[in-house]
């Protein structure tokens, strides 16, 4: 039974989506504000985590930033009801988050979204445990990547971009595809966040990051991942 931690400190909102991933038989644990779900994340291991932006004594985007930083690397869907306020959202997605719903939002959607974000994450490429190019090896199930024998600190989502090139190996692979399934949205204002991640990704796994043999960019297209 996959573990999901809900960070909401609206007591009728929380309620409800409790109820509703427990119906959907996943174990579920709740934070009533932002210290206590920090702590509650960082403590015990979760599938996933709702995070609303606005909580008491520390702000979802602190939180999410907070993880990532100590190499956390738990799906995070954040939620908010501030339609105006595109800025934390992308905030938000580009420190690590997996998704984001805007309230209100109906029981099916969340679960289809979790489901999504569970299938995206939890997936091992071409069904490999490992998998070397040059001197970079990763373990999958491990979530580590190693160059030379020595582990490079890649971020949740710099490595799920290079699990999703590597089990793409030999595609062309268009940013709006990246977006879709690496991100796991359809309208982002640019696709200007997947170059900064590439670019990156290149530094820590690529010998000459300007002159890249396995992360090779299509020009007018998108990228390719070359053995």
């Amino acid at each position: 039974m996959m573990k999901i931690l809900v960070i909401e400190d609206d007591l009728a909102l929380r309620t409800s989506i409790v109820t509703t991933l427990e119906l959907e038989r996943f174990e579920v644990y709740s934070a009533t504000d932002g210290e206590q779900g920090l702590e509650r994340a960082r403590r015990e291991r979760f599938d996933l985590i709702t995070l609303d932006l606005v909580l008491p004594s520390m702000t979802g985007i602190e939180i999410c930033r907070q993880l990532r930083t100590e190499g956390i690397t738990t799906p995070i869907i954040i939620l908010t009801g501030e339609r105006k306020d595109e800025l934390d959202r992308v905030l938000g997605l580009e420190l690590g988050a997996d998704d984001y719903m805007l309230k209100p939002f109906s029981s099916r959607e969340l679960v289809a979204r979790i489901r999504a974000v569970l299938r995206r994450t939890h997936q091992v490429p071409a069904g490999r445990s490992d998998y070397t190019f040059g001197n970079i090896r990763i373990d999958f199930r491990k979530k580590i990547v190693c160059c030379g024998g020595k582990e490079l600190h890649l971020t949740a989502k710099e490595f799920r971009l290079l699990e999703y090139f590597v089990a793409h190996e030999g595609e062309v692979i268009s940013r709006e595809s990246l977006l879709n399934n690496v991100w796991g949205y359809n309208n982002y204002p640019s696709t200007r966040t997947v170059d900064t991640f590439v670019h990156g990704l290149r530094r820590k796994v690529e010998r000459e990051p300007s002159k890249p043999k396995h992360i090779v960019t299509i020009h007018w297209t998108g990228y390719k991942f070359v053995k």
